[in-house]
């Protein structure tokens, strides 16, 4: 279960767009991630790869965690805002849930909930 300043550090740590840094200092190294009802992707390095990818896309990205954040034992829901400006043009606004599992104080699996068409242009 993580402590609530560890939860704060992460949200910080995500909020301020280190979202690489984020999945390097808060997830176990054989961590996984689904989006949706997806095929998990597992191991803290594909998962780094994988997000930095994505940011490479991106002109600017805004994140916010909208409160309260729900923690029961070693789960955790976040509901996070997303707003990306791409490089080649155009933008989305991304509202998801983070469901996640955490071994102590590292996220060991997390299961993203949102609707696919958001990632169209707004």
């Amino acid at each position: 279960m993580p402590t609530a300043a560890t939860l704060e550090a992460f949200i910080a740590k995500v909020e301020s767009n280190g979202h690489v840094d984020a999945i390097r200092d808060f997830y176990t190294e054989d961590a996984s991630m689904r989006e949706n009802f997806g095929e998990p992707r597992a191991g803290r390095d594909v998962l780094m790869a994988r997000e930095a990818k994505t940011l490479e896309r991106a002109a600017s990205v805004h994140s916010h965690c909208v409160r309260p954040v729900f923690v029961s034992g070693d789960h955790v829901v976040i509901r996070w805002v997303f707003e990306f400006t791409w490089k080649k043009g155009g933008g989305s606004r991304m509202e998801e849930l983070a469901y996640q599992r955490w071994r102590g104080e590292r996220i060991c699996e997390e299961q993203f909930f949102y609707d696919p068409t958001q990632l169209g242009p707004r």
